[in-house]
């Protein structure tokens, strides 16, 4: 049996099928690490445009303090998508409904917030592997706030989705085996999700309830089903299950 509630794993699938991707935006992406070779007069805001990132996100990516910490001859480490944005969607899409899905399975959607200012997949599942969450990832997946190496709004497969196996993310276990867990990374007590991360919500959710999964499946918060706060205040629930009603 299964001890805690939050254990993150960031683990792709398959990329089968041929699913529609009509409707999937930008923000719905994954991303790729590469390398770069800093040239003599590069500054940080020309390699983040090359590679359409932030001068942020490489900042958090390579550990820099400041902006003007590069110099010539130094390999940086980028997150660069892989391919167009429609090219992306669909394969994240291919990669959710996968072959081995049970569509029939299903029976509810239930959303989280980590509770944490930032994090990851990787992060979060190392620590709950010291928990001893002996199947990984408590969620079926992740959405990604920009901190950690994660893009804001990226969507992280868990390895639980992969599997087709129970969740994690619920005290109740007959809750988890028939509920797909999706958190959100950030403390929504204090903070909003990003636009980014509830467009990228909102477009899993449409992908799950009404092309993937058989039934339909009905939207939650934690709260809706369990005593507890999550997935937070700032969260927009009420017009989240309206949309998705």
């Amino acid at each position: 049996m299964e001890l805690n509630r939050r254990q993150f794993g960031r683990i792709l699938g398959p990329a089968v099928g041929g699913l529609a991707m009509d409707g999937w935006s930008d923000a719905v992406i994954i991303a790729t690490e590469g390398s770069y070779l800093v040239k003599k007069g590069d500054t940080l805001s020309q390699i983040a445009r090359k590679f359409g990132s932030s001068v942020k996100e490489l900042q958090q990516l390579n550990g820099l303090s400041s902006p003007h910490m590069i110099r010539a001859g130094q390999h940086l480490k980028v997150a660069k998508t892989a391919g167009s944005a429609s090219s992306i969607a669909r394969k994240l899409r291919w990669q959710i409904g996968h072959k081995h899905v049970d569509r029939k399975r299903w029976k509810k959607i239930i959303v989280h917030h980590s509770a944490t200012r930032n994090g990851n997949a990787e992060i979060f599942h190392q620590a709950h592997l010291r928990r001893r969450m002996e199947n990984g990832l408590a969620y079926h997946f992740v959405i990604g706030n920009g901190a950690n190496e994660t893009r804001n709004g990226e969507i992280e497969i868990g390895g639980r989705w992969k599997k087709q196996i129970h969740g994690g993310h619920m005290r109740s276990q007959r809750l988890n085996e028939t509920s797909i867990g999706i958190c959100l990374v950030g403390n929504f007590q204090v903070t909003k999700p990003t636009a980014k991360q509830l467009d990228s919500l909102y477009n899993l959710t449409q992908f799950l309830q009404s092309e993937l999964i058989l039934g339909h499946p009905r939207v939650y918060g934690h709260k809706d089903l369990e005593h507890n706060l999550c997935p937070g205040r700032n969260f927009p629930l009420k017009q989240y299950r309206t949309r998705f009603a």
